[in-house]
């Protein structure tokens, strides 16, 4: 049997243990589309059923969440732990709230996590969680009772060298501070590096807020940097208006670039002057206001409800920062036509397939979001180093930091395509480096 023809019969196997979970099939599909030629150059790895082991959680955890709202009424969400992969380190990986929230698309946001964070070259390993709660709408004693009653559960799974969380979509840094608390209640310990994302005031880190955005933009410029070019003078556009998506506008207008554009599940705003950051951060941060509200401080702004953010909205580099699976392939063949000549995935896994072959098959740059957008957790990864040494580091040093972190990822995405015969293909190389990463480590520990 092939390589090609092993790697199928393994997909078929997920897709047979795992059924109905559509984004996870769709992300362990895209790894091993790209790691046939790391197979054939060690064949250990299939002799130790490397792929097989990756493939299947460590550990998977389901639970019941009960609160109460504000009229005394009581809900029932449910709770999720995917502790994917331990071979680098403790499970790490954010807490996703959305009412999307299901099996599948945990395990998928963990099995991306493991390759992601073994991209930082930092000692930690793959996990996420979250819940089908929405906090939108939610008062804060609401969203606290609820944190309190979901942490009650997953205490007893996390510990600093077992699991550390983070935040994600619908956990920032409101939720990431009830979430401590009642760890802190439980427990009795005042253990600052079982969470990351925590306010500065106790325990957090300086740039964790700003990493995934500007991380996703110092990829950008280092892509384009190898392409004998620079995001100064582009015109960009950016998918979401949460956190990466609002720091990723404000390292591209530091570092000369314009955004015209960005959105979130209302509609989307253009402005052909820039994105005014100050009024999207006042909208968005502080008012937790729609997008749309943005127009009424910014004129000459428009809003346009609905999707068309990708066919509407030309520009020379784009930033999906959204949700998953935002752009098909239409939306790239428009983004083609309008002269693109890079993407960059902020949020995880926003292209799919389709459009990924679009942009190879057009000669523009892709960044796949396990590369890209590895800046937050590289971050988190720092504010371990900071709560463990119980120090605190300056914006400016956490920013060199990360800047050095996201060099270093591209470095390695590159030179890993390179070495396989693949140059320019990001996609490749960032899952054969971060493969090879964790497959040494599993090696190294036997058969566990």
């Amino acid at each position: 049997m092939s390589v090609q023809d092993k790697l199928d019969s393994i997909f078929t196997a997920v897709v047979h243990r795992n059924p109905g979970e559509s984004e996870f099939h769709q992300a362990v599909r895209e790894v091993l589309d790209s790691v046939a030629p790391a197979l054939g150059k060690h064949p250990e790895y299939a002799q130790a059923k490397i792929i097989e082991r990756i493939c299947e959680p460590e550990r998977q955890i389901i639970f019941r969440v009960p609160w109460e709202d504000d009229r005394g009424e009581v809900h029932i969400n449910r709770g999720f732990r995917v502790e994917f992969n331990s071979a680098l380190g403790p499970y790490k990986g954010g807490l996703r709230f959305h009412p999307s929230v299901y099996l599948g698309i945990v395990k998928f946001l963990g099995f991306e996590q493991l390759f992601k964070n073994a991209l930082t070259g930092m000692p930690i390993g793959g996990g996420k969680g979250g819940s089908d709660f929405d906090p939108k709408g939610r008062s804060d004693r609401e969203v606290m009772r609820f944190c309190q009653s979901f942490m009650t559960e997953l205490y007893r799974h996390i510990g600093e060298y077992t699991d550390v969380p983070a935040g994600d979509i619908g956990v920032g840094g409101r939720e990431i501070g009830y979430l401590f608390g009642q760890y802190k209640r439980i427990t009795n310990r005042y253990e600052s590096g079982v969470l990351t994302g925590k306010g500065l005031v106790y325990g957090g880190a300086q740039v964790r807020r700003e990493a995934t955005g500007y991380g996703a933009v110092f990829f950008a410029e280092e892509m384009l940097r190898a392409a004998g070019d620079g995001i100064e003078g582009k015109r960009v556009v950016v998918s979401g208006s949460g956190n990466v998506a609002i720091y990723a506008i404000e390292k591209v207008h530091q570092l000369g670039g314009l955004v015209v554009a960005c959105s979130d599940s209302s509609g989307y705003v253009r402005d052909d002057k820039g994105i005014d950051v100050a009024v999207l951060k006042e909208v968005k941060e502080v008012r937790r206001e729609r997008i749309e509200q943005y127009v009424r401080h910014r004129p000459g702004a428009t809003f346009t409800p609905g999707g068309g953010l990708w066919r509407d909205v030309p520009c020379a580099v784009a930033i999906p920062s959204a949700t998953q699976n935002e752009i098909d392939a239409d939306d790239a063949a428009a983004l083609v036509a309008g002269g693109c000549v890079a993407v960059v995935e902020g949020a995880n896994m926003p292209t799919t397939p389709a459009a990924v072959r679009v942009f190879a098959e057009a000669g523009v740059r892709f960044a796949p979001g396990k590369a890209a957008n590895a800046g937050g957790v590289a971050a988190s990864a720092l504010e371990m180093q900071q709560n463990a040494s119980r120090d605190s580091w300056t914006f400016e040093y956490s920013e060199q930091r990360l800047h050095g972190i996201m060099r270093d990822i591209h470095a390695r995405c590159y030179a890993t395509a390179e070495e396989y015969g693949m140059p320019g293909n990001y996609v490749a190389g960032a899952n054969i480096d971060g493969f090879r990463m964790v497959a040494e480590a599993m090696l190294a520990h036997g058969l566990i």
